[in-house]
């Protein structure tokens, strides 16, 4: 059966590979976008993640044209990085504003109709950093971390009405928000990485596409990590 699928960020990186999954298996998927491109296929819905009214008009428009959301997948972020002793509030709020509020924002907005079908999927798109921790990324790897603690909150409170709310915690992957990064340090990453590679986006879509599925159904509260054990022991 088709669902009803919402991605934020979904048009480029791993948004839109993991949009591209939910896609492939006949899902109707619509993704947010604030900048960049409108790929082709998918129901694209310009969104600012932090405006609550912006949400509201997205889940609007996506209710309009494909139905109540049925699986949603909080993905959208920025990275603001800077060691901690030079790093603005505006640089730590603009962070956890965007990959944390924002992201308890579209799951609220997500829950009442899914608690009327007693179904649904909720997954929180974090980071490897968000336990490991990572030099210079104090806010990233704060809201991150904050969606672990959220996702298996909502585990919680919803999962005796068939919703289920799970985590995947990508390593570096090759992606826009890598690109800025420099060879040489995304080479000292890879040495870290058992599997000696960064993580293709494809790779982080098909974890996503697992939870979102039937076969995860008695998975919840998890924290998936798809990083190619950089992040064992964390």
């Amino acid at each position: 059966m088709s669902r009803s699928v919402l991605v934020t960020g979904g048009n480029r990186g791993l948004g839109l590979a993991i949009a591209r999954a939910l896609a492939a298996d006949g899902d109707k998927v619509a993704v947010t976008r604030r900048t960049g491109p409108a790929p082709e296929g998918l129901l694209v819905v310009d969104c600012d993640v932090t405006d609550p009214e912006s949400v509201e008009r997205a889940y609007k428009q996506v209710e309009a044209e494909h139905g109540q959301v049925e699986v949603l997948v909080a993905n959208a972020g920025i990275a603001r990085d800077g060691l901690a002793m030079a790093m603005s509030d505006e640089q730590f709020d603009q962070v956890l504003q965007t990959n944390l509020n924002a992201a308890f924002r579209v799951a609220r907005r997500a829950i009442r109709p899914m608690l009327a079908a007693r179904s649904g999927r909720l997954v929180f798109v974090s980071s490897v950093n968000a336990l490991r921790g990572s030099a210079g990324q104090a806010n990233y790897a704060a809201a991150k971390a904050g969606l672990i603690g959220m996702a298996r909150s909502l585990a919680r409170e919803l999962g005796s009405r068939g919703i289920t709310a799970n985590v995947v915690a990508p390593g570096y992957a090759r992606t826009d928000m890598t690109a800025g990064l420099s060879e040489d340090y995304l080479a000292q990453i890879t040495a870290q990485v058992p599997l000696a590679r960064l993580a293709d986006p494809e790779d982080v879509a098909q974890a996503v596409r697992f939870l979102a599925s039937d076969a995860a159904g008695y998975i919840t509260g998890a924290v998936l990590p798809v990083d190619g054990g950089l992040g064992m022991g964390h």
